[in-house]
């Protein structure tokens, strides 16, 4: 079923490459700054869904996901790599495959496996330990307290979130990564990055993405995000850990037959669309600057580190969820993030015309809400 209906947007969007083209040069009747999943394919995306080779991935696998899987593997330094349809299900994975029930899962306190896939850990009876932190970095010390050995849960696993999206985008330094990694493998702890945006960190740090994810056991990687891809995420790791992943990945749901067909826009987007993210950090700080030139001084901006910029709303002007109505009548998309939050991501589809559109929305909605 999800073949035909894949094939269906091929043909039909093969014969819209016009309007495809048009979408990634200008912002459209709105200006969309509420994530960057919102990216649609490339065309070189839909071409390579046209021409994949194809297999039953339950059965004796499908030959594009099984390529994916070793590209991404070698791209981070890992022998293994698994296809899953998203982050959390890789994040997941990671988690059961490396902690045993009643285990501890440690990681800083505003991690997004902390506040939104925590409830996960039900599915392997293991309990997520939040670390006090700053701009994603958690503490050191409270870290190696959760890696004592105690009466209390063993901490078997420590996970580490670049870039760090409730930390404004942060960059984790790779030498809080060492320490972090060091500590746990010093206690006999595996370590596991969300990777979600891990491309973008590689880019603001001027690495290597195996330089960031050599200080992990585990990664796991977003294809859906700034890379464009319309969906799936790969996890990478060692081959036995990544082999029971993939038992894993069956008994929840996540083996998709002729899924090569998805898989080929993972490829395209590891290959060829890393090298461009430098743009949307760019188109942030353009934006940044932007905003703090229309708005009033109380409202504050994050950053940005990366392609994420956070409004800060103090407690006399209006809540998220009223900007976010009224910049929609000026056309500009945000996703409040909180009640005092905006959250504004940059992306491939945002150029300098999108930063002006969003500049005015602000100003116009600013001068209707505060008065």
């Amino acid at each position: 079923m999800i073949a035909a209906i894949l094939a269906a947007m091929i043909s039909q969007t093969t014969s819209h490459q016009g309007v495809q083209a048009h979408a990634e040069d200008a912002p459209g009747p709105f200006t969309d700054l509420r994530s960057d999943t919102v990216t649609l394919p490339t065309a070189a995306m839909y071409e390579r869904m046209r021409h994949a080779a194809l297999g039953d991935d339950g059965l004796d696998g499908d030959p594009t996901a099984r390529e994916l899987e070793a590209l991404a593997a070698r791209t981070f330094g890992k022998e293994a790599g698994l296809y899953v349809p998203t982050a959390t299900m890789g994040n997941l994975l990671a988690v059961l495959t490396q902690v045993p029930r009643q285990g501890q899962v440690a990681m800083e306190a505003t991690a997004h496996m902390f506040l939104t896939e925590r409830g996960g850990a039900t599915l392997g009876a293991v309990a997520y330990l939040g670390i006090p932190g700053t701009a994603g970095e958690m503490d050191l010390s409270g870290l190696k307290q959760a890696l004592l050995r105690s009466n209390a849960l063993r901490t078997e696993l420590v996970c580490m979130e670049t870039t760090h999206v409730n930390a404004g985008g942060a960059v984790l330094s790779l030498a809080h990564m060492r320490a972090v990694r060091d500590l746990a493998h010093g206690a006999g702890a595996r370590v596991h990055i969300d990777g979600a945006r891990i491309f973008n960190a590689a880019v603001a740090l001027q690495v290597a993405p195996d330089a960031v994810a050599g200080f992990a056991d585990t990664v796991s990687i977003c294809l859906s995000k700034g890379l464009s891809a319309p969906a799936g995420a790969v996890l990478v790791g060692p081959a036995e850990t990544l082999s029971r992943a993939r038992q894993l990945r069956k008994m929840l749901g996540g083996t998709q037959r002729q899924i090569g067909i998805l898989a080929a826009t993972g490829l395209e987007a590891i290959e060829t669309m890393p090298k461009r993210l430098a743009q949307d950090h760019a188109m942030a700080n353009q934006l940044g600057a932007a905003l703090r030139a229309v708005l009033p001084d109380q409202i504050g901006l994050t950053g940005p580190a990366t392609n994420i910029i956070f409004v800060e709303l103090p407690d006399d002007v209006p809540e998220s969820a009223a900007w976010a109505r009224e910049l929609q009548k000026h056309g500009v998309l945000i996703r409040p993030w909180g009640q005092r939050r905006i959250r504004l991501v940059t992306h491939r589809h945002i150029n300098s015309a999108s930063i002006a559109a969003a500049a005015a929305g602000f100003e116009k909605a600013a001068s209707e809400l505060l008065g």
